[in-house]
């Protein structure tokens, strides 16, 4: 079964961390939904208290195909802090191994120094924090194997690149029309 992590910090935005694990999980994909905080349970911004799956220090990371930072502030900047979180993804990166982030969480990327010439998306006025990116209008960008997304409102189509990527663009499809989007 595939398999991917999703990220959380406190301050996360919960529109984006909790449509992407809902999505991913109804295409068939594992997904683990880790800690950064030392505690099971994480605050996003909007003090919506998520309790996650595993704690970072507790994930075996061989196997996993995908990792994904959900947005929001300062889940972006916690998510950007965190010292093993950083070398997992130069090594997913270095692997040539799938990265998604959204919103205000391609900063991660960007202060990485791994967006170089590569298109790139986030929430408006974050693309500063985009080190060498290409910066796209558009709602979602994928560039080798980075996958970025501008906001909120496009986290179940974020999330369903994501599935499509993984699963194929059947799969995505038939997961779009149940969902009703049009």
């Amino acid at each position: 079964m595939k398999s991917v992590c999703v990220f959380f910090a406190n301050g996360f935005e919960e529109i984006e961390a909790i449509s992407i694990v809902d999505v991913i999980r109804r295409a068939g994909i594992s997904v683990t939904m880790v800690s950064i905080m030392g505690s099971l349970e994480v605050t996003g911004s909007h003090q919506i208290k998520v309790l996650t799956d595993q704690l970072f220090e507790e994930v075996d990371f061989n196997g996993v195909e995908m990792l994904i930072l959900p947005g929001g502030m300062p889940g972006a900047k916690n998510l950007a802090s965190h010292n093993g979180l950083k070398q997992q993804i130069l090594n997913f990166n270095k692997n040539n191994k799938l990265l998604g982030a959204i919103c205000a969480a391609p900063l991660v990327f960007g202060e990485l120094g791994i967006l170089k010439n590569k298109e790139a998306t986030c929430y408006p006025g974050f693309e500063r924090y985009l080190e060498g990116a290409r910066i796209t209008k558009g709602p979602i960008a994928l560039a080798g194997n980075i996958l970025t997304g501008k906001g909120p409102g496009v986290a179940i189509q974020f999330a369903l690149k994501i599935v499509e990527i993984l699963k194929g663009k059947e799969t995505a499809d038939s997961l779009r029309d149940s969902l009703i989007l049009e």
